[in-house]
C-alpha cells in the first residue's frame, strides 16, 4: 500500500515531505521492530519522544514517518496535528477498516465492562450471532482466547485484532473502551453501533487527577461522534450529566430509578441471582442467573439494553443471560473441595472491594476473611479508602502486595494500613501475596468465605517492572495439596 493512499481519510496532515507514493508494508511505533518497508509513528509519550528514536527506526527497515515535528532524516516525512489520532486512523486504513465489516459493540465505566461484554456475547450466540470480545481479560472470538496487555489495545493492536476477526466472520465484536484509550485516541475514525456507559467511580487518578477530567473523558466517547446509539445507567449519579448532552438516541436502564429497562424482585443468594426485567413495555421476562451480587443485576440490564437496541428478542436475551456460568476472574468460587469458600475477583478500587465484600456477606455462614492490597505507581488517594472498606465490612483482613510495579511494597501498605486503622476490623500484614494467600486458608474455618481481590483474571505479579508468573488459581490449588499431603503425612 503506499503512503499516499493510507493518508486519504486522514484529517490532521499539516504537511508533507519526500515521495508519498512509497511503499508501506508495515507499520510500527516502535523503533526497535525490524521492519520491511515499514511506516514508523513518533509519538510523544509521558517518558520519551519517539522522534528521538527515528534514525533507530529507518535503521531497522522503516522508510517513512509520521511526525508531529520534522526530524533531520533523509526519508519521506508526514506532518500531523495529533500523533496518536494519526496513527489511530492511519492503523485502521492499513488493516481495511476492519471494524466496518462488524458491529461494533463499546462499554465503558469504571466497573463492569469485562462482565457486561460476556454476557452480551452470549446473548449474542443464542440469537445467533458470532461474537468476539475485546477487553481486559484478552481477546475472545468463540472459544478461542489471545492475550493481551491493556484493556483497549494500541491502535496497531486492535486493528490487527478487529482485521483477525472480521476475517474469522465474527459479525459482532463486544469492546471494553477504557478512559485511557479515549484520551490517547485509540479508537479514532471509529463507529460504534451502540455504546454503554456503566458507572463511574474512582479509579485512575494517577493519570486523570480529578474524578471530573475522568468524567468529562468518559463522556467523550458519546459526545464526538463514534457513537450512534447509547445505553446509559440511570442509577449512576453522573448519568444526568451525560444524557442531558447526549447527541444520539439512548435507552435507560436501572434499579433504583424510572427507566426504560429495569428489573425488580431481585433475588440474591449463593448460587446466583434470581429477578424480572420490563423491557421497555414489553412483557415481564424473569431471570436466573448463575452469578450473584446486585452489581451482576447491573450488568445484566446493560447488556440487555444493548440487545435491545441492536434488536435481539427478548427471549434470546434470557437466554444469553441464563447461559453464562462464570467470568474470570469476576467473583469467581474456586473449586477447592473445603468446607470454606474460596472466591477469586478483580475488585482494586474502592467501590469495586465494597461491592463484592457486601454482596459476599450476605451469604458468609461464618467469618468472610479479605485478602488484598492496591497496586503501585497508581492512584495513591484510594490505598486508605479501601484499607477502611476492608476493616468495616470484613471478619479479619490480610493485607498484602497486588502489583507493587516499581514501589516499594511496605510502602503502599502502610497507606492501606492507614485506613484500616480508622475501624475495630481485624487484620495482619504479610507483604508476600503468596504467603497471605497461605495464611488465609490454614485460618479458614467451616462456612468461611476467603475473598483474594485485586488480581482476578491476571496471571501475573509485576514487582520492580518484572511481571513474574503468578496466577492465584493454580497457587490456591498448590498450596491446598502441600497443605493436605502435610495433614496426611502426620503421624
Amino acid at each position: 500500500m503506499k503512503l499516499c493512499e493510507l493518508l486519504t481519510e486522514l484529517p490532521y496532515v499539516a504537511e508533507t515531505r519526500g515521495n508519498m507514493d512509497t511503499e508501506i508494508r508495515e507499520i510500527t511505533s516502535s523503533s526497535r521492530d525490524k521492519t520491511d518497508c515499514g511506516l514508523f509513528f513518533c509519538i510523544v509519550g509521558a517518558r520519551f519522544d519517539a522522534h528521538d528514536y527515528a534514525w533507530e527506526a529507518v535503521e531497522n527497515g522503516c522508510v517513512a514517518l509520521i511526525v508531529e515535528h520534522f526530524v533531520e532524516l533523509n526519508v519521506p516525512q508526514v506532518l500531523v496535528t495529533n500523533g496518536r489520532a494519526a496513527m489511530a486512523r492511519i492503523a485502521d486504513a492499513f488493516f481495511g477498516h476492519p471494524s466496518r465489516r462488524m458491529r461494533m459493540i463499546g462499554i465503558t465505566g469504571t466497573k463492569g465492562k469485562t462482565t457486561t461484554t460476556y454476557l452480551l456475547k452470549s446473548i449474542c450466540e443464542r440469537a445467533g450471532l458470532k461474537c468476539g470480545i475485546i477487553g481486559s481479560t484478552g481477546t475472545l472470538v468463540e472459544n478461542q482466547h489471545l492475550d493481551s496487555k491493556l484493556t483497549t489495545p494500541d491502535p496497531i493492536d486492535l486493528q490487527k485484532t478487529l482485521k483477525m476477526m472480521a476475517d474469522e466472520g465474527v459479525q459482532v465484536c463486544c469492546m471494553e473502551v477504557s478512559a485511557h484509550a479515549i484520551d490517547m485516541n485509540r479508537l479514532d475514525g471509529m463507529v460504534f453501533e451502540v455504546g454503554c456507559y456503566t458507572n463511574l467511580s474512582q479509579d485512575h487518578l494517577d493519570y486523570f487527577y480529578t474524578m471530573e477530567r475522568y468524567f468529562e473523558t468518559k463522556k467523550q466517547f458519546f459526545t464526538s461522534g463514534m457513537v450512534q446509539n447509547a445505553a446509559v445507567n440511570a442509577d449512576d449519579e453522573t448519568s444526568g450529566r451525560l444524557t442531558g448532552d447526549m447527541p444520539v438516541p439512548y435507552i435507560t436502564y436501572g434499579i433504583c430509578v424510572n427507566a426504560d429497562v429495569f428489573a425488580r424482585d431481585i433475588e440474591i443468594t449463593e448460587e446466583g441471582v434470581h429477578f424480572t426485567v420490563r423491557m421497555q413495555g414489553l412483557d415481564e421476562i424473569g431471570i436466573h442467573m448463575h452469578m450473584t451480587g446486585m452489581f451482576n443485576v447491573y450488568n445484566a440490564l446493560a447488556a440487555s439494553s444493548c440487545a435491545l437496541i441492536m434488536g435481539i428478542a427478548p427471549e434470546k436475551i434470557r437466554e444469553g443471560l441464563e447461559t453464562v456460568i462464570r467470568v474470570p476472574g469476576r467473583i469467581e468460587v474456586l473449586p477447592t473441595g473445603t468446607p470454606y469458600k474460596v472466591i477469586l475477583d478483580y475488585s482494586h478500587s474502592p467501590d469495586a472491594l465494597e461491592n463484592i465484600l457486601k454482596t459476599v456477606r450476605q451469604f458468609t455462614r461464618n467469618r468472610l476473611i479479605a485478602v488484598f492490597g492496591c497496586g503501585g505507581d497508581r492512584d495513591k488517594g484510594k490505598r486508605p479508602m479501601m484499607g477502611e472498606i476492608g476493616g468495616r465490612l470484613a471478619d479479619h483482613c490480610i493485607l498484602t502486595s497486588d502489583n507493587p510495579r516499581t514501589e516499594n511494597p511496605m510502602v503502599i501498605l502502610a497507606a492501606i494500613e492507614k485506613g484500616m486503622k480508622t475501624t475495630k476490623g481485624s487484620y495482619e500484614v504479610i507483604e508476600n501475596r503468596r504467603e497471605a494467600i497461605r495464611k488465609s486458608l490454614t485460618m479458614a474455618e467451616d462456612g468461611d468465605i476467603i475473598v483474594l481481590a485485586g488480581k482476578g483474571h491476571e496471571t501475573y505479579q509485576e514487582i520492580m517492572g518484572i511481571k513474574r508468573p503468578f496466577d492465584e488459581k493454580v497457587i490456591v490449588s498448590e498450596l491446598l495439596t502441600e497443605m493436605r499431603e502435610k495433614q496426611e503425612n502426620l503421624p
